[in-house]
C-alpha cells in the first residue's frame, strides 16, 4: 500500500515493472475510494484500476491508462464508480451490456425486414433508411442518438428536398419506436417530435412541399411533340413521353407497358403496377396513341435485327427486356427538356414527364370534360360514398374525353384554329366506332 502521487518525481512514473505477469498499488490517499490503484505489467504498462465485491465476487474494473488519465480524475472516476456499487449496480455487468448494445444499422435492418418488406413503398423505404438514415446515425450505438441528430439530419435535407425530409422523420421515428417496443432503449428519443420543429433559414415551413402547377403551353407542347424524336433521346423513350402526354396515365405505368396489356383499343393496366389503387385500370386507346405503339413495335423490330434477339414485350425498352424506368424518364426530360424549344420560342422553364399528366389533365377541362369523367380518364378512382353506390365504369364517357383531348392535342400541335376541333372530334369519334 502507498500514497500514489503525479507528475515526474511522483510515485506513479517511478514505480517499477514487475519481472513478470502484473502488479497492483493500492492508493492510501484519503480521497481514494478503497480498492483504488494502480495496475503495472511486465510490458511498462500502468493503469488506474478499482477492485471491488459484487455478489460476493470479487470483481476489477479498469479506468484507464496512465498518464492519459491523470491520478486526480482516476480517483474522481473510482469515487463515482463505488457510488453505484453501493447502490448495486455493476460496473463491469453495464460494460458488457454496452458492448453487446446494437449499432442503428443494425436495428435498422432488423425493423426493415420486419416492417417494411411486402410493402408497396418498400422500395422508397429502404432507400430512405440506407441513403440517409444509416450514413447519418448509422454507427452510433442506439442509446446514443439524440434528438439534435435526427433534427440536424432532417434540416440538412429538407434544404433541397422538403418531401423526403418529412418521410425521412416519419422512418426514423417508426425506426426508433420498434427500438423501443424491443427494449433497446427506454424511451424513444424522437417521440412527440413534429415536423414544425425542424428549422431552415429562409423556408416557413421546410417540411412542406408546395404542390406543382406545371404546365405546358402551346408552344411548349409544340416543340415537344416535334423535337422529342429527333433531339438525342432514345426514340422509345421519346415515345413513351409523348405516350403519357396523350393517355394522360402516370409515367410510371406507361415506363412498364407491355404487349399483354393490349387487346384491340384497350390498354388495361394491371392492379400490381398501380401503387395507389386497389383495381386494374381500363384506358381507350385513340388512334394517336395506336400510332405510338405501332413505331415502338416498329422501333424494337429495328433494335432486335442488330441486336440478333427476340423482343421481351415491353414497349418501351430502355435495355434488352428491361423497360424504362420512371426514374429514366426523368432524366431524359432533364438533360433535353431545352433540346424541345424551337428557334422561335424563348428558353423554357423545367418541367417533368408527370407534367405531362398534368398538362393532359388540364387539357380535359378545356375540351369541356366534366370532371368526375376527367378524373377517371386518367387513373384516379371514385372516393367515399360514390365509390360504394356507384358501380358504373363510364368506359364510353371516357373514351369520348380521350378523343376530345386528341383532337386539341393534334390542333396544338399542327397550329390549327380552334374551330376546327369539333369537326375534328365528331370525325374521330366516327372513325373509332368503324375501327
Amino acid at each position: 500500500m502507498a500514497t500514489l502521487t503525479d507528475g515526474r518525481s511522483g510515485t506513479i512514473a517511478k514505480a517499477q515493472p514487475p519481472a513478470s505477469g502484473q502488479r497492483f498499488v493500492f492508493d492510501e490517499h484519503r480521497d481514494a475510494p478503497r480498492g483504488f490503484g494502480l495496475r503495472l505489467t511486465a510490458a511498462g504498462g500502468k493503469a488506474f484500476v478499482l477492485t471491488y465485491s459484487m455478489n460476493g465476487r470479487r470483481r476489477r474494473k479498469t479506468i484507464g491508462d496512465w498518464p492519459t488519465w491523470t491520478l486526480e480524475a482516476a480517483r474522481q472516476e473510482a469515487r463515482e464508480l463505488m457510488l453505484k456499487i453501493v447502490a448495486g449496480d455493476d460496473p463491469l455487468e453495464a460494460d458488457r451490456k454496452r458492448r453487446e448494445e446494437p449499432l442503428v444499422e443494425g436495428i435498422a435492418k432488423d425493423w426493415l425486414e420486419m416492417h417494411a418488406s411486402g410493402l408497396k413503398s418498400e422500395k422508397a423505404i429502404r432507400g430512405f433508411v440506407h441513403n440517409d438514415i444509416i450514413p447519418a446515425i448509422g454507427r452510433l450505438k442506439v442509446s446514443d442518438v439524440r434528438r439534435r441528430d435526427v433534427i440536424e439530419l432532417v434540416e440538412r435535407k429538407a434544404v433541397t428536398a422538403p418531401r423526403s425530409a418529412a418521410q425521412i422523420l416519419i422512418y426514423a421515428r417508426r425506426l426508433f419506436d420498434y427500438a423501443t417496443d424491443r427494449d433497446y432503449i427506454p424511451a424513444n428519443p424522437l417521440a412527440g417530435l413534429k415536423p414544425s420543429s425542424i428549422k431552415v433559414r429562409g423556408k416557413r415551413d421546410p417540411l412542406k412541399s408546395v404542390a406543382r402547377a406545371r404546365i405546358l403551353d402551346g408552344d411548349e407542347i409544340r416543340g415537344f411533340w416535334l423535337n422529342a424524336e429527333s433531339c438525342g433521346l432514345h426514340r422509345l423513350t421519346a415515345l413513351a413521353l409523348k405516350f403519357v402526354l396523350v393517355t394522360g396515365q402516370r409515367p410510371g405505368e406507361v415506363a412498364g407497358l407491355a404487349s399483354e396489356e393490349i387487346s384491340g383499343r384497350t390498354w388495361t393496366i394491371p392492379q400490381v403496377r398501380r401503387g395507389k389503387t386497389q383495381s386494374d385500370h381500363r384506358v381507350y386507346l385513340t388512334d394517336t396513341a395506336c400510332e405510338i405503339l405501332d413505331a415502338a413495335k416498329e422501333e424494337l423490330s429495328r433494335l432486335q435485327k442488330r441486336r440478333k434477339r427476340s423482343w421481351d414485350g415491353y414497349y418501351f425498352e430502355a435495355s434488352p427486356g428491361a423497360p424504362v424506368t420512371t426514374a429514366g424518364l426523368c432524366r431524359a426530360v432533364s438533360r433535353h427538356h431545352t433540346d424541345f424549344a424551337t428557334k422561335h420560342v424563348a428558353p423554357w422553364g423545367r418541367w417533368t414527364p408527370h407534367d405531362l399528366r398534368r398538362t393532359m389533365r388540364t387539357g380535359l377541362s378545356a375540351c369541356k370534360v366534366r370532371p368526375d369523367i376527367a378524373e377517371l380518364a386518367i387513373g384516379h378512382v371514385k372516393t367515399g360514398i360514390v365509390a360504394v353506390y356507384d358501380q358504373y365504369a363510364f368506359e364510353e364517357e371516357c373514351a369520348e374525353a380521350l378523343t376530345r383531348w386528341e383532337a386539341r392535342l393534334l390542333d396544338t400541335v399542327w397550329d390549327r384554329p380552334p374551330a376546327q376541333r369539333d369537326n375534328n372530334i365528331i370525325q374521330l369519334r366516327e372513325g373509332n366506332q368503324h375501327a
